[in-house]
């Protein structure tokens, strides 16, 4: 569930701002909201689990999201929609950990590791078959579905959970939680966050905005502090004196960035220029996670004989040329001929990168801590999410409204309507044109909408290719493979 809507709800945003007339930064907050939470208090969740029972929480973690994705499922309004995807991170947040974390208290030493490795091929299977699911019942009944869908997975989980699951505690856990790390986290990525994503919309100059900025850099950098002196922090900070595992959440949260920045404004490019259903949106994404569900058991053999530091240095050079590839995208753009070849080579370099990483952070603490550095990892992962988002809507935004500008400058159109289509580009390609224009004048209006979103959309692909190339070459400068010294 939790797996799953992180990628459908990128299928079906296109639908969600026609339905809710929602401009750019409601369809980031949709997104946003849930990954902001679902980062913020995974290792929370964790350390609840510990204390209060690993079984409890996973069942109430699972009632927050299914009650959470029912009330988006009925959303009336943007603002409801977004409170309820919040509310599912906090779901998410509380069930995932606790998940892991009970196959290792419950199952048999010898059957876990089998146990794990079903866990990870099933959140990969929902990962990949996820959007298309979620694009056939978009196209058929309603976005609203996608969140409908999660009901009858959770009333079957809670049910076997509670009848075969036998409660687990950690009796060695603090009950000393780190909730002031846990809020630092939130206000300070929530408010920058919130500062990039408005800002495009409210002005920069805007008191909200501006004390938004002020809240979350505050928060950013109260953090370590707090971190420093709690006696159970949320993150150990120590762990980041690791060599490796510092490099490898530096790579991951610039690499994660491009994937779900460049994934956002894909699927929307896909449905509002090139013309797809939201069906034929899901099915073609659907290699990228085909290709790493292949690849990625195969190139952990491969890691053996090479060492991380290659394939974590060469699989975000290859990203970086996916990302390139679509700058030759246009607005009637040839599925096998110009995107098929880039999604190709988007799948090949995350399999090739993710193993290694997954590995490499792993192997870099001591054994008493791979918990946490997985926690931690994971974490990091979500974050650049967060970011990707926002940072990119700032790009993308700035772009569109410039190039949509200058293009309507050049057009006969009645200064009425010239103003609506400028006040009303936070939609982008979704920008509403006045119906009392006349048929040339809307094909016209039409054509410098999509070219203002092509142009924006090239530049955040360059932007994404640039960042692969600087996480390559962090990669190769600070991993060090087994036996070569720190």
């Amino acid at each position: 569930m939790v797996f799953l809507d992180g990628t459908v709800v990128n299928v079906a945003l296109p639908q969600i701002q026609v339905d809710l007339a929602a401009p750019l930064s409601g369809l980031q907050w949709i997104v946003d909201a849930y990954a902001l939470f679902l980062a913020s208090l995974l290792l929370v969740g964790g350390s609840l689990g510990d204390i209060y029972g690993r079984k409890r929480l996973y069942i109430i973690g699972l009632a927050v999201f299914t009650l959470s994705s029912l009330a988006c499922g009925l959303a009336p309004t943007l603002g409801v929609l977004i409170g309820a995807r919040a509310v599912q991170g906090v779901g998410g947040a509380l069930l995932v950990p606790g998940s892991l974390a009970m196959i290792q208290a419950v199952i048999a030493r010898d059957d876990a590791s089998r146990a794990i490795g079903i866990w990870a091929g099933l959140s990969g299977v929902s990962t990949a078959f996820g959007p298309l699911l979620g694009g056939y019942l978009i196209h058929a009944i309603s976005w609203r579905t996608i969140f409908f869908l999660n009901i009858p997975l959770a009333l079957s989980a809670v049910w076997i959970t509670w009848q075969h699951v036998p409660e687990n505690y950690n009796p060695g856990a603090s009950r000393n939680l780190d909730w002031i790390g846990a809020a630092a986290t939130v206000i300070g990525l929530g408010g920058v966050a919130f500062g990039l994503i408005e800002g495009p919309e409210r002005g920069w100059s805007s008191q909200l905005v501006l004390a938004s900025f002020v809240a979350g850099i505050a928060g950013l950098v109260f953090f370590p502090f707090w971190e420093l002196r709690v006696a159970h922090p949320i993150v150990p900070l120590r762990l980041f004196r690791i060599r490796n595992f510092t490099g490898s959440n530096l790579v991951t949260l610039g690499v994660y960035f491009t994937f779900y920045g460049a994934l956002f404004f894909f699927v929307l490019d896909l449905q509002q220029v090139q013309g797809y259903t939201p069906l034929e949106a899901g099915a073609a994404l659907l290699p990228i996670t085909l290709l790493l569900m292949l690849l990625s058991p195969r190139i952990g053999g491969l890691m053996n004989r090479t060492g991380a530091r290659l394939p974590m240095s060469v699989g975000p050079l290859i990203i970086g040329i996916g990302f390139a590839l679509l700058l030759a995208s246009g607005r009637t753009t040839s599925y096998p001929v110009n995107f098929l070849p880039a999604i190709i080579i988007l799948g090949l370099g995350m399999s090739i990168f993710v193993t290694p990483l997954t590995a490499t952070v792993m192997s870099s603490v001591p054994e008493s801590d791979i918990g946490t550095a997985s926690g931690v990892n994971n974490a990091v992962s979500r974050v650049s999410a967060v970011l990707a988002i926002a940072v990119l809507g700032v790009i993308f935004a700035a772009r569109f409204e410039s190039d949509l500008s200058a293009a309507l400058s050049h057009l006969s159109l009645p200064g009425g309507a010239r103003y609506a289509l400028t006040s009303h580009a936070d939609r982008l390609a979704d920008d509403p044109i006045p119906p009392t224009l006349s048929p040339t004048q809307q094909a016209a209006a039409h054509d410098a909408i999509q070219s203002a979103y092509i142009s924006a959309f090239h530049w955040s692909m360059g932007a994404c290719a640039l960042l692969c190339l600087l996480c390559a070459g962090v990669a190769a400068l600070v991993i060090r493979d087994a036996g070569h010294p720190d």
